[in-house]
Parts: C-alpha cells; structure tokens; sequence
C-alpha cells in the first residue's frame, strides 16, 4: 500500500473537480513501462473517491485499487498497486504520485 498526502490551497470542490479531469494522468508515471488503465471504475461519496481498474503492461495486467480524501487542506491518495508495487519501489511510486498531485493542483 501506497499513502501520498499533499497540501493544497484551494477548495475542496476545486480540488475534486481536478482529480475527476485528471485522475487517469495520476498512474501514468507510477509504472516502469508504458501501462494501459482498463476496467476503471470510480465513485464519489462525499469528499472521498473510491475507485479501482487494470494496469495492462503488455501480456501483464494487475489490479490497482485505492482511495483519495480531499479535505480543506490536503489531498491523500492511499492506492494498492497490486504487482506493480513488486516492479517499482515503494519511494519510487510515492515520489512519482507525489509529483503528479503536485501538478494536478496547479
């Protein structure tokens, strides 16, 4: 399990309408190959999203499911990657969720 948390400055709706626009792009770096997201699937209830799909790395597809909290403050993703977690590092996958947060915020 992956947990991120990263301090934001607006509100709590702007920062849920940025990771509705921009959730896809949130995984993209995770992975050390290109990886294929299917299957996705996401649901809001209150400020928190609840969502799970497929990476695809070629022949290879893992479950990735997890959740993001959006309060007044800050945005947390805690994600389990499935095999990815056993493919990329646990500082490496934080680091990459960390930066792609940061951009999404902007």
């Amino acid at each position: 399990m992956v947990r991120v948390t990263v301090p934001h400055n607006q509100s709590k709706q702007e920062v849920m309408r940025s990771v509705d626009r921009s959730f896809d792009d949130l995984f993209r770096s995770v992975g050390v190959v290109p990886l294929q997201f299917v299957d996705e699937k996401r649901s809001w209830q209150g400020s928190r999203l609840t969502f799970s799909m497929s990476a695809k790395m070629g022949f290879l597809s893992t479950p990735i499911a997890g959740t993001i909290d959006v309060t007044d403050t800050d945005l947390t993703i805690d994600v389990d990657l499935g095999l990815l977690e056993r493919l990329v590092n646990s500082g490496t996958a934080r680091a990459a969720l960390t930066n792609s947060v940061r951009g999404l915020l902007k």
